[in-house]
């Protein structure tokens, strides 16, 4: 479903995600789904032909040249640093490709059906629980 105002883009229902993976499928490729942490790296991945573009909290550090690690440490607002992603930078200049807010679903601080809500209503096409839960050992890449 194109965006009632442009007519262009997010959000798609479910269904119409599906539909298109499904499709992707059917061509036999692979589906592809690319992190965009700021609007440039999202227009590059729409033009690559990415099947999803996914909004993380760790973009916005890897935007700002540090490593992913940092989207799992308490830096800031992992929530909140998602949708202001998407809202001022992903979903303004993607046209045509689902966009997958990463939430982190167990944030104590948020009553999350209201998070949600709000997530929908921005106009992504869908959540994916971001970030993940890790224990911090210093052996981050260390081979045993």
């Amino acid at each position: 479903m194109p965006n009632q105002w442009t007519g262009k883009g997010n959000p798609y229902t479910r269904e119409e995600v599906v539909e298109r993976l499904h499709d992707t499928l059917s061509k036999g490729t692979a589906i592809i789904a690319a992190g965009a942490g700021a609007g440039i790296s999202a227009k590059f991945i729409e033009k690559g032909g990415a099947d999803l573009i996914i909004i993380y909290n760790s973009g916005r550090f890897r935007m700002m040249g540090h490593g992913s690690t940092a989207g799992l440490m308490a830096y800031g607002d992992a929530n909140a640093i998602a949708m202001e992603i998407g809202e001022y930078e992903v979903l303004p200049v993607v046209q045509e490709i689902p966009v997958i807010c990463g939430v982190h679903a167990t944030d104590p601080r948020r009553r999350m059906w209201h998070w949600l809500g709000k997530v929908k209503d921005m106009g992504f096409s869908g959540v994916n629980n971001f970030p993940t839960h890790t224990i911090i050992d210093g052996q981050f890449r260390a081979y045993a």
